[in-house]
């Protein structure tokens, strides 16, 4: 009976080592190869539509687990306007599509309109859909992207604008 009881806690104790191993292994090997969650920057270049003449705009998207995301630029503040908001999924190996909108604001003509106004007012909104192709390690992405543009009524007011974005993701630095 002792024997059989040694046996039984031998083979628990190896079973509890082994999930615990697994467990350990999994969780390094989440390395980021085919998964886009994490914080990403990188360059946009619209080929068509009225952003095409902006040359330096970067981005910066945070893809969250569950499927929400983050996104803003470099031209945030020209004229002021919140980060960008939407949603992601996965639509093969390596394969994403995410989908996010923006407020458009009103350039004021001087500054004393600004204070005239109480700030600079909404006068539509933005909505990209980006299609992301996963580099082979994981640390670096492709993607198209388009635009469409909605005045302040709903009215869309630009057609599928086209851009091309190449993004690193962010990481430390190894010291």
């Amino acid at each position: 009976m002792k024997k059989r009881t040694f046996i039984l806690r031998a083979i628990s104790v190896f079973t509890i080592f082994l999930l615990f191993s697994l467990f350990i292994a999994c969780s390094k090997a989440s390395n980021h190869k085919d998964n886009i969650v994490g914080a990403w920057k990188g360059k946009v270049q619209f080929k068509t539509g009225a952003f095409s003449e902006i040359k330096n705009w970067e981005f910066m998207w945070v893809f969250n687990s569950g499927g929400t995301m983050t996104e803003s630029s470099n031209y945030d503040g020209v004229p002021p306007t919140p980060p960008a908001y939407g949603i992601w999924k996965k639509t093969g190996e390596k394969q994403y599509e995410a989908r996010y909108e923006f407020y458009l604001t009103h350039i004021p003509a001087a500054y004393e309109d600004v204070v005239k106004d109480g700030g600079f007012s909404p006068v539509g909104y933005g909505v990209l859909y980006e299609k992301i192709i996963l580099s082979a390690d994981g640390k670096s992405y492709s993607s198209s992207i388009k635009l469409d543009l909605f005045d302040q009524a709903g009215k869309q007011t630009a057609f599928k604008d086209e851009a091309t974005a190449e993004a690193k993701r962010m990481e430390f630095e190894s010291k």
